[in-house]
């Protein structure tokens, strides 16, 4: 297939092009987000390849199919930014990477965490500065803390097998329980009113659907255990930002995780040190010497990579050969928590 390949960086077109050694796409590799004011660059392609902040709404859709473009084949997990609906309509198919590295993400929630918890992020700046004070600095034990999680998913299997290894106890929420999983992992799960209550660490491993957008909102702050901290590497828009930008202040959050932003696109994933930062919100939380953001680089290992290329043409080459589409998307049910 003819793949125009978005929103694209030097890891994606190495990853891609190794890959494609063994799959034999023609890749058009764009800069671009794809958009309204960038979907005309999809002419003369089969497909089109977004990533997780490309926009393919209604408008978008349309052409698309007007282009003669019949697959939507994402490189990553997330697709709330395509109109399921619409592709329907308009007979164009949708897939994804479901699972590329969990063990990345994963491992990347606790990177988040130990740095906020013992404040390595502040400390490696003061060390530098040639400042050796330890004021500030005071974190806690993870051992016999209770790790919450929302989503048991295979990212959130994977954070919770890391929790385990450090000696925590692990509450997890998910309306699709998996007994033997917990048994296995040594877990329990529980209401999510209860993991809010008692966990000294809540992780997000949920997707964004309509019932988990903003599922982290002032009233389930509120909820939380005092002085608890929060990590998302999921979607930003779990995350109600101004409610967790008032538990920091009012010091009800003790730290916060971040990988992702609900307003990230057009500033991850780019370079903004000449131009500066316009969202005040970002800004706000960047302020806070117990917050650590980082660029959605959670998936951003050599395994996951390589995963994420091996599937992404893997769905092009199933859709072109009229074989099933194991990883198609398809509209989604109601998720309750």
């Amino acid at each position: 297939m003819k793949i125009a390949v978005f929103d694209t960086k030097h890891s994606d077109r190495m990853a891609l092009d190794l890959a494609n050694a063994r799959f034999g796409h023609t890749l058009g590799y764009l800069e671009p987000r794809l958009n309204r004011a960038t979907v005309e660059l999809a002419a003369g392609y089969d497909a089109v390849c977004p990533f997780v902040n490309d926009r393919l709404d209604a408008v978008v859709v349309a052409r698309l199919a007007s282009l003669g473009v019949k697959l939507v084949v994402l490189r990553c997990a997330g697709f709330n930014g395509v109109d399921l609906a619409a592709c329907r309509q308009h007979g164009i198919r949708v897939a994804r990477v479901p699972a590329y590295s969990p063990h990345a993400v994963a491992e990347h929630a606790f990177a988040l965490l130990l740095a906020v918890n013992r404040r390595i992020h502040k400390a490696y700046v003061r060390v530098r500065e040639m400042d050796f004070s330890l004021d500030g600095l005071v974190g806690f034990d993870l051992y016999g803390k209770t790790f919450g999680v929302i989503g048991t998913g295979r990212i959130g299997e994977a954070a919770i097998g890391i929790a385990r290894g450090f000696g925590m106890r692990v509450l997890a929420c998910d309306p699709q329980q998996d007994a033997a999983l917990a048994a296995r992992l040594g877990f329990e799960y529980a209401p999510l009113a209860q993991v809010l209550a008692q966990s000294d660490v809540l992780s997000l491993h949920v997707p964004l659907l309509p019932a988990t957008r903003h599922i982290i909102d002032a009233a389930a702050i509120a909820a939380m255990k005092p002085g608890a901290i929060l990590i998302n590497t999921s979607r930003g828009a779990l995350v109600d930002t101004p409610a967790i930008i008032d538990a920091l202040k009012s010091g009800q959050l003790a730290g916060v995780g971040l990988d992702v932003y609900e307003m990230e696109e057009g500033v991850f994933f780019e370079d903004l040190s000449d131009t500066g930062l316009q969202d005040d919100q970002l800004a706000r939380l960047l302020t806070f010497p117990n917050v650590l953001v980082t660029s959605h680089q959670g998936f951003l290992t050599r395994e996951a990579l390589a995963n994420i290329a091996d599937t992404t043409l893997g769905n092009a080459s199933a859709f072109a050969a009229g074989e099933p589409l194991v990883n198609e998307v398809l509209p989604q049910e109601r998720l309750a928590l």
